[in-house]
């Protein structure tokens, strides 16, 4: 009783099923089994006895998780079945972070969402042993009243479930940024050591600009893809051939929007089943690489110069063996992943003239490509 106590930071007549659930799962299991009936004893002596259904949902769930038969989901159901420990993922999809992962904003909520729920079962309005009991409309009844409370605005004008999200955001862009700052400032140091620095090839420049420039008149696959990297469906198209080559070239590593909706229908977007066209793969593929990769398989190419081989193989290679980056041991479908999202990149690569058709880093893709990315980490000017 006495280490349960510690764990919520109650006195026993306070206790609420959650309480002793989660103070449960904090021992073995077979310890929590063997405590049961005398914690269940010392709970009805401080005229707190919980209930039967709960005593008896807690002896099936321990002795699940001692045969090693429970899931991660079944003990986290268990313990929503408390009555006041809010819902992991609610049926509209927010996700609560994991407690160590929680902020400030997150903490907060999380607590006044399950003093809510106690108020709740204190009123009756929430039944902790028809949830213990698996009762589905009780259930259904218990995420309605959490989705509810979720959406509804505070005194103080904040609405819980948009405030989490917000800092969730706030805390993956800031993370981003300082990924990207680390990136940008070892592409530098790196470009720096180089014994040569590349040279702009201004003939391979004008032809490829050219080339580009017709190109994104034209409607579909890949002239959709390197628009929407580049940003010239919301904005014109630079004149000069430098400023534009660089800029969809740095898109291809930092993609600015996503592709125009306008052709697409609710019954396609809503149908999970049907296959990604040619222009979503790609867009997926460009925005699943890191920074980390982008760094290893880039460094590698302007050390050493045009003419090496750039295939989607032969980047997984380099960034598989790059010592930029940190990279734990990778075996054949680590490979084979950053094989397939490079096939996306190389592609549109083969467009720009960053390689050749067989895949050959050119002399303008050796001067292009770090300056590109350097363009795509470097934070917009004010």
């Amino acid at each position: 009783m006495d280490f349960v106590c510690a764990q919520a930071g109650r006195p026993a007549p306070e206790l609420t099923r959650r309480d002793v659930a989660r103070a449960l799962l904090v021992v073995p299991s077979g310890v929590a089994l063997v405590a049961l009936p005398d914690l269940r004893r010392a709970m009805m002596s401080a005229g707190n006895p919980l209930s039967l259904a709960f005593w008896d949902s807690a002896k099936a769930t321990l002795s699940s998780i001692e045969a090693g038969v429970a899931t991660v989901g079944d003990v986290q159901r268990w313990v929503e079945s408390t009555g006041t420990e809010p819902i992991l993922m609610t049926p509209s999809y927010f996700v609560w972070p994991e407690e160590d992962e929680r902020g400030p904003v997150a903490s907060e909520m999380f607590a006044r969402l399950v003093a809510y729920l106690e108020e709740r079962v204190e009123s009756g309005e929430i039944d902790p042993d028809a949830l213990a009991t698996g009762d589905q409309d009780a259930r259904t009844a218990y995420e309605e009243l959490q989705e509810r409370w979720l959406s509804t605005p505070l005194p103080d004008g904040r609405v819980p479930g948009f405030a989490v999200s917000d800092e969730q955001d706030e805390e993956l862009f800031a993370a981003w940024d300082e990924e990207e700052a680390f990136a940008l400032s070892e592409l530098r140091r790196i470009m720096a050591e180089l014994p040569k620095q590349p040279e702009l090839p201004v003939t391979e420049l004008e032809a490829a600009a050219a080339r580009l420039r017709a190109l994104l008149a034209l409607p579909g696959y890949p002239a959709n893809v390197l628009r929407a990297c580049a940003g010239f469906d919301d904005r014109p198209v630079p004149d000069g051939d430098a400023e534009l080559w660089l800029a969809v070239v740095a898109g291809v590593a930092g993609p600015i929007s996503d592709l125009s909706d306008g052709a697409d229908v609710l019954e396609e977007f809503a149908d999970l089943d049907r296959d990604l066209s040619e222009e979503d793969t790609a867009l997926a593929n460009l925005c699943a690489i890191q920074h980390a990769d982008w760094l290893a398989g880039v460094a590698a190419l302007v050390r050493m110069g045009p003419g090496v081989l750039a295939s989607p193989e032969r980047m997984a290679r380099l960034i598989a063996e790059s010592e930029d980056i940190d990279v734990d041991e990778q075996d054949d479908d680590d490979l084979d992943a950053t094989e397939g999202l490079f096939e996306s990149v190389v592609t549109l690569w083969r467009v720009l003239g960053v390689v050749d058709k067989d895949d050959v880093l050119t002399p303008l893709g050796w001067w292009g490509l770090p300056k590109a990315l350097e363009r795509a980490w470097s934070p917009p000017a004010e």
